[in-house]
């Protein structure tokens, strides 16, 4: 068996693969004498079936499967001994046709789609800006107040405002004004303005006060939604999308959020447990989140403006931009030739930043072991546990289900990806020299804004 390469130009090859009978009959014959001691034959005893016999009934699919697997190995053992880094998978040539039954010899051809060659140095010679957010007194003061408020309680209230929870009887009405006698009527009804869709209907409650009657239209208040307005009048879906009318609500009740004192409980809710002692503590410690929490934003940035950067020094990578689209279109029968070209240059664009982060990794050394994935997945946990309002739990909770996500097929490949991101992007960090900017918020979100 003969394998030669040839590149065609600087991103397409092609690998022929020559096989001769020498190369495969006595595997052929190997593999059809097996088949005669365990594939039972009519009129013949395991073990006695006449090669001819053997060879008409197993011959060509057994030469097939026998050069093939000879064919697949051959092709993947050049590639890796020679060290050709290719793109997606070898295809067969499509001018390479075979007769598995008549021919004895073969010679098939591969069309390679090689990786680009390119150079990049990654040192302290690159420069990329860097943005540090300021943080001010008026966002710790904000974020105090939606932690009093998110760890307050619910008390009676005299006056409704837009967070509160009213509770009262509604009254279906007619174009008067007045009364349905036989209309809908739902009592101990709860109605919270900020969950309102429509503005002006919102404003009608907030303001309100115990007893008094509010005018409003449920349809409005709901943008038409039946289950919302279902729910808001105790009654079906198919009554609810007939349902157009004003309604009259008595307001019986107002439940209003009394934010959290500033004590001991509360810091131990926001903080940790005992990790502030005094109001000052708490203070200064709030301010660090809030840092921490900016830290992560003005990282992200970095990500993006890295990759200006590393894309602006190696330029457009050349690409076998045919043979890919050839790929895509055998690779899936709902990828149409049309589908193909809109979403090729998103897919080539991906491509070539991943060679140039690869690359730059390379230089760097970046290497993901165990331990960076076992960290990334617990904070995967960490973070749905947060968005169902479930923090500070034990570690063994989180690190149980840490290990489910990483064993989940649904979870595993971004947390590998992931990974890798955090760990090339801080590498790329100490590195490279940081151009760093502090900017305030406004001017942080600008930037996303002009991107």
């Amino acid at each position: 068996m003969n394998v030669n390469f040839e590149k065609t130009d600087q991103v397409n090859g092609v690998l022929t693969v020559s096989i001769v009978e020498d190369d495969y009959k006595d595997e052929v014959k190997k593999e059809l004498n097996q088949l005669g001691r365990t594939r039972p034959v009519k009129g013949f005893r395991p073990g006695h079936v006449p090669a001819a016999l053997l060879q008409k009934m197993y011959g060509p699919s057994v030469k097939a499967q026998v050069i093939d697997r000879m064919l697949n190995r051959a092709v993947s053992d050049h590639i890796v001994n020679n060290h050709i880094h290719i793109l997606a998978d070898p295809m067969m040539a499509q001018d390479a046709p075979a007769d598995i039954v008549a021919d004895k010899d073969f010679e098939f051809k591969f069309d390679l789609g090689l990786a680009p060659e390119f150079e990049l140095t990654v040192d302290n010679s690159l420069t990329i800006p860097y943005y540090n957010i300021e943080v001010t007194d008026d966002m710790v003061q904000k974020q105090n107040e939606g932690y009093r408020k998110r760890f307050g309680k619910q008390v009676q209230g005299e006056v409704a405002d837009d967070e509160a929870m009213l509770r009262g009887t509604l009254v279906e009405l007619d174009d008067n004004g007045q009364e349905v006698a036989e209309g809908i009527k739902a009592e101990q009804t709860v109605i919270i303005p900020r969950m309102l869709k429509d503005d002006d209907q919102k404003q009608k409650f907030v303001g309100a006060k115990v007893g008094q009657d509010i005018v409003f239209n449920p349809n409005k208040a709901c943008a038409g939604s039946e289950s919302e307005i279902a729910s808001m009048l105790n009654i079906d879906k198919e009554a609810a999308a007939a349902v157009t009318a004003d309604f009259k609500m008595n307001v019986t009740e107002i439940m209003v959020t009394q934010p959290a004192d500033m004590d001991q409980e509360f810091f131990d809710n926001v903080l940790g447990k005992d990790e502030a002692k005094t109001e000052e503590e708490y203070m200064t410690k709030l301010r660090e989140v809030i840092a921490h929490e900016f830290t992560a934003d003005s990282n992200y940035r970095f990500t993006i403006d890295a990759e200006k950067v590393l894309r602006d020094i190696v330029g457009d990578l050349p690409m076998p931009d045919d043979f890919l689209k050839r790929f895509l279109a055998a690779r899936d029968d709902k990828n149409t030739a049309e589908k193909i070209e809109q979403e090729y240059p998103a897919a080539k664009a991906h491509l070539q930043w991943q060679l140039i982060k690869d690359k730059a990794a390379s230089a760097l050394n970046v290497q993901v072991d165990d331990s960076d994935r076992k960290r990334l997945a617990r904070l995967m946990a960490a973070q749905q546990f947060a968005q169902y309002g479930m923090t500070n739990l034990p570690d063994d909770v989180v690190d149980n289900y840490a290990q489910k996500l990483m064993g989940d097929e649904r979870y595993s490949e971004e947390i590998a990806r992931r990974a890798f991101d955090d760990k090339f992007f801080a590498a790329l960090k100490q590195m490279v020299t940081l151009d760093e900017k502090n900017v305030t918020l406004d001017e942080f979100n600008k930037l996303f804004e002009d991107k």
